[in-house]
This record gives C-alpha cells, structure tokens and sequence, in this order.
C-alpha cells in the first residue's frame, strides 16, 4: 500500500488550522486520518477510527489531559478538528480498574467527561485508545489483514505474518472488555509497533502522527505482500447460461423481493444501486460463491450495513427470464427465513429486549453480473454496494492464503444487536416517501418542478424527464435527496422508454409516475387543423399513455403496486373557449386515469388525477395569460384569481394534491380538482 504522507501538505494543514486556533498535534491528527479514510481498502463508511493525546482548556478556563478521538457520524476521509471530541483521560483511565462497565454506562462516562458536551458521542473503542499509552492511534479494518485474521488458526497466522512487531488480540466485542484486553496485551510486550484484533482489524501507534501512520501503512502492506506471494490457484468458476440476462431484466423483479410487506399491500421499499466489475464478476463467478456468502461478514462491523452476510442467487437466463422472478422470490424468502431463525436463536439465550431488524439482505451477488446493494436510501444501497467490494476483496484473499473463516454468526448477533445501534434504530424515523422512486414527466416545467422537490423532501428519489437535458438536470440539483434530470421527447416512445429504462439503472426500479407534461394550442375547434389536433392529442393523451404503459411494466415486475397520477386539468371537464385542442385529449387523459385504476387495481396500481387550473407555468405563459383573460373579457389579475376563493392557484398547491394522492394508499380513481373552486368545474 502507497504511503501517501507528504510533507508540504501535511505543513499547510498545519498552517492553515493554526490560524483557527488548533494546535499541530490536532491538526496532523486530521491529516492522517484523512490519508487513512480515504483509502477503502482501509476504511469505509464510518468504520475504524484514531485518537491523539493533547491537553484542551475547558470554558472555564481549566487545562485537561485529553483523549482526541473520533466521533460517531464523521467520515474520516473528510474530517475536521470537531470530528475528534476531547475527552477528560483522567476518568477513562481510571476506569480500567472496573471489573464492568456497561455499554450504555461506558457511553455516559464518555459524555459526562467532553470537554465540550455539544461534541459528537465519542467512539465505541475510545477506553482503547485511552488504554494504550502512544500518543497516536490509528484503526482500520485492512481488507489484507482482514484476509489474515479471517481463518480459523488466525493466531499461529498472525505470527507467521508479522512476527513479534505486533500483538495479537483474540476476537471480543468492542467496547471495555476488549479495550482491557488490548492494554493487557501491550503492557505484556511494550515493544509492539501495533496489535492485530482477531476477526477485526488491526491497530498501530506512535510517539508522533507520521510514525502511526507509517507503522499503518507498512504492517498493511505487509499483509498485502503475504496474500500476493501466497495466493493459491483461482477457483473453479460455475457454467453460466449461453446468453445471460441484462441487470435491467432482473432489477424491477430483485427490488420487488426485498421489499419488506407490512401487510394489505403496503410495504417498505428499497433502492437497488447495482455495481459491476471484472473484478467483481471474477470473484462472484466462483463455484463456491453461495459458500462464501453463506459464512458470513468478513469483519463484525460490516453486519450494520450488510447484516450477516450477502445473498447470492444464479446466474439469469436470457432465454429463461420467464422464471427468473420466481427464483429471485425463493432465494429472498430461504434468506430472510434464515435471518429471522437467527434471530430468534440468539435473542432467546439471554432476557435482553429486542427488537428484530428486518429479515431482507442488503447485498445481493449475480453471478455473470455483478451485484445489487439494497437500502432504504441510495446513500444505504451505495453503501451496501461499496461495502460488498472490500467483502469481495477480503474474502478473496482469505481463501488465496487458507479458507475464509470469519466471526461465527452467534459472536456476530450482540454486535448487530448491539444495545446503543438498536436505540440509533429506534430513533431514525422514514420519511413518508422513503425507499420510493417517482418519475416526473414535465419535470422542469412549475407544476414538475415544484412535484418533484415536494416528494424529495418527503423522502422520494427523483427521476425528473424534461425535453430539455440541462433544465432537467436543474430541476434534479434543485428537487436533492439523489435525484436525476433526463432528457426526452415523451412522444417518442424509445426516449420515453429510455427514461424509464434510466429509473431503474439508477434505483432498481419505480413506484410512483407523475404524468405531467402538457402544451396548449389556441383555436376555434371547427377551424382547428387536423396536423395541430393530433400534434396535441401525442403530447396530451399518447404521451401519457405510452408513460403509463411502462410505468406499470415496471410495477407488476416488482410486484408491490404503485400510483399513477395525471395531470389532467379543468379542461378535461369544463372547456374553455378556443380552447379544444388542449381539452379534448385532456378528456381522454382523464378517463384514461379511471381505466388503469380498473384494470390495475386488483395487482396494487393505484391511478388518480388532478384537475388544475390557471397556474403559472410553461403551459400558462404570461403570454397565455394576457390571451386568455382577453377571451373571457377580464384583466389579468381577475382571472389569475378567478375563483370561489379569490386567490390565486400556485404550482406548489398542485404537488401537494399530488403528494396527498400518493400517500392515500386507499384512494385509486380519484380526480382532485386544484383550482381555488370553479363550480363549473366540479365533477358531479
């Protein structure tokens, strides 16, 4: 592994932070453990964590021996001098002489001894770090000492590796047992450069940051060195059928799987984020890929993002896709059968309360593919997906260098249960939307725009389609939570499909479709040309159909519903002057809305419409509006106003009929008329 110190930089950090009032040892403590998160074959995703041992004044005044050390939620790759709380030594080294202390007692020690109680929750392995006397001190989660330490004679290999430069610490749940035997194992042998943990990752130390650092870097590679030497020969790789099946073939039917039913037909999503490489179908390709899987989390930590290991399933058929949706279906329920026996196994060897997370993998191995990383969020699927690589890695070189032997499942179960992660659980409330995917035609456009960040902000990932590529894209930025902008004619149906197709690359799948792009055309209908009526009939009633078809393509594949919602406008039912060619395929659009909600409702598909009038949009022009307001014979601001309220109808007000509509789970064939009130409008 490249050892990435360099002088110059590491001197402007420090630099640059004295001028904010941080000394050099806190400072190079950032920039090391910058060097060291940003390296995923050493850490990923809030594992590992490192400390520093200066003295820190509290708001009275007071100086302290403190414990710098790394806190819960910073991401080491990016860490700032507040992602490292100062915590009082003199208590935590005190408590060494504790026969017990709780986790939830350890945690409120650490609190109550912040020199700053704002901080964030210090890390789980601080009385470690407190524990050993070396002023720096790194952890990280190697995938090459993972390789090593991931077999079931790991001590006598550990030996054979690193010699007597590092201690060995057998496998113990992190928290004060194991940092009371990591101190006991270094006061046996001071000499150590560092300690390997068993079934979990290696620790180094040193009188400076570089020297930590380098000690780090060196014992790393030389795992690394022992793998490469060592490796036996490639595994032998499983027959994949003649034609394989694409991602997109499977994503909607996978995604549907691992939806968790919370029962009458509601249920919690997920997001599928699919990654492949050569290195990735190489491995995943391995005849014993299902042995591997089966055995578990190459390090314990890995059990919070993955739970007790992937899920692998066989390689798709082209020619047989038929029947593929069925083995993905009995491949998920084996799975979380297991899972739940698992559970119930260890939950009953103690009185401890618990409450079982969900059975569904979050990591799913397609051989000849890739692999599906599955979370509630695309942040989790990314996650699972970047955590499945370094699996992949570690368990490549475990088996190069013996058989991959990793933590049992009964030691896994108390981390994954672990006490303070259950009440982190407890507290993460879902957005109403999360785990959803919406797809918004006319996505730049008021009424799309305003939808579209409306379910954002409501936990939906958002894939907005506008005519224009660089206004979707906006529109996307400014919707967040991980939306995209894609560009396409809708009245072309192999753009329009290619949007769709772009839904599911991205998030496996859809849930939600908001068919909302529209034009108006003016003119008297008997004097209307036929090129003009049917130019509005493609954009105001095929597109929409075309855009349902695929929409409901992909929900019968994923087998868990979803809502379609038009938007249908007052014209569909009360038309105005001049005004036919946009009302009279809008009619249909309306009806077309009640005809899915029949034909669909029994597999789950809801379908309903809002009928919105007078908003300012692309469609209502300003130009429009002066045409319009003309024709009726009022100003401008009258009929902007127009209506039983006397206020005018903005596009926000439309996407929250919207967003009402999505989230009535027993509402289908439903038209919500948005239009401050129009009694000519309303449907009787």
């Amino acid at each position: 592994m490249k050892n990435l110190w360099n002088d110059g930089d590491a001197e402007k950090m420090v630099a640059d932070y004295a001028k904010k009032g941080v000394g050099r040892d806190l400072a190079l403590r950032v920039y090391t453990t910058r060097l060291l998160g940003g390296e995923p074959r050493l850490v990923l995703h809030g594992g590992g964590n490192t400390s520093c041992k200066i003295k820190a004044t509290d708001l009275v005044g007071d100086e302290w021996d403190v414990l710098c050390v790394k806190g819960s939620g910073w991401d080491m790759a990016v860490i700032e001098p507040q992602g490292l709380p100062a915590v009082k030594m003199g208590a935590l080294l005190k408590a060494r002489a504790l026969e017990r202390l709780s986790d939830e007692d350890m945690v409120a020690l650490q609190r109550a001894n912040l020199i700053d109680p704002a901080s964030p929750n210090p890390s789980v392995e601080t009385l470690l770090h407190a524990f050993l006397p070396h002023k720096f001190v790194d952890h990280t989660h190697s995938t090459a000492v993972l390789a090593i330490v991931d077999q079931e004679d790991s001590k006598a290999l550990v030996r054979k590796v690193f010699g007597e430069k590092m201690g060995y610490v057998p496998y113990i749940m992190p928290g004060f047992d194991l940092a009371k035997a990591a101190g006991d194992v270094f006061d046996a042998d001071p000499s150590v450069e560092g300690l390997i943990l068993d079934k979990h990752g290696i620790f180094t130390f040193g009188d400076d940051a570089r020297q930590a650092y380098d000690r780090m870097i060196h014992h790393v590679t030389v795992a690394e060195d022992y793998v490469a030497k060592n490796g036996k020969p490639k595994t032998v790789k499983a027959a994949l059928p003649a034609k394989l099946a694409r991602p997109s073939d499977i994503a909607p039917a996978l995604r549907g799987a691992v939806a968790v039913a919370r029962g009458e037909g509601r249920f919690d999503r997920m997001i599928s984020d699919f990654r492949t490489s050569d290195a990735i179908v190489d491995f995943i390709n391995s005849a014993s890929i299902a042995d591997y899987a089966g055995r578990g989390v190459s390090t314990p930590d890995l059990s919070i993002r993955i739970k007790t290991g992937p899920m692998a399933v066989p390689a798709p058929d082209a020619d047989k896709i038929g029947d593929y949706k069925a083995v993905i279906r009995n491949h998920v329920e084996t799975f979380a059968k297991d899972y739940r026996a698992y559970f119930q196994t260890n939950d009953a060897l103690d009185d401890v309360k618990r409450t079982m997370l969900d059975p569904m993998p979050r990591l799913t191995l397609v051989p000849g593919l890739g692999m599906f990383g599955h979370g509630r969020t695309l942040k989790d699927a990314k996650i699972a997906s970047d955590v499945g690589e370094m699996w992949i890695e570690a368990v490549r070189g475990a088996e190069a260098v013996g058989h991959f032997h990793p933590l049992s499942k009964a030691d896994l179960f108390p981390l994954e249960y672990w006490s303070l992660e259950q009440a982190k659980l407890a507290s993460n409330k879902p957005k109403p939307l999360t785990g959803q995917v919406v797809l918004v035609t006319g996505g730049a456009g008021a009424i799309g725009a305003a939808t579209a960040k409306l379910f954002a902000d409501n936990g939906a990932h958002a894939v907005i389609v506008d005519l224009d590529p660089a206004k979707a894209a906006e529109a996307a930025k400014k919707a967040g939570n991980g939306s995209i902008g894609v560009g396409a004619d809708i009245t072309n149906p192999v753009e329009l499909r290619a949007a769709f197709d772009r839904a599911v690359a991205v998030y496996g799948g859809l849930d939600i479709l908001v068919s909302n792009a529209g034009a108006a055309w003016e003119g008297r209908i008997g004097e209307l040309d036929d090129t003009t009526l049917r130019k509005s009939f493609e954009l105001n009633f095929f597109a929409h159909q075309s855009a349902a078809q695929n929409a409901v393509r992909i929900m019968l594949e994923q087998g868990t519903g979803g809502v379609l919602l038009f938007n249908t406008s007052k014209q569909a039912i009360n038309p105005g002057p001049k005004f036919g060619a946009y009302g009279i395929p809008k009619a249909a659009t309306l009806f077309l809305s009640r005809q899915y909600a029949l034909d669909y409702g029994a597999q789950g598909i809801r379908s309903n419409a809002v009928n919105a009038d007078r908003i300012r949009s692309g469609l209502l022009t300003d130009a429009m509006i002066a045409s319009r307001s003309g024709a009726r014979g009022v100003s401008e601001e009258e009929y902007m106003s127009g209506n039983l309220l006397g206020q005018e109808v903005t596009a926000e007000d439309v996407a929250q009929a919207f967003l009402h509509q999505a989230l009535a789970d027993r509402t289908t064939a439903d038209v919500t008329t948005v239009d401050g009130g129009n009694i000519a409008a309303a449907l009787r």
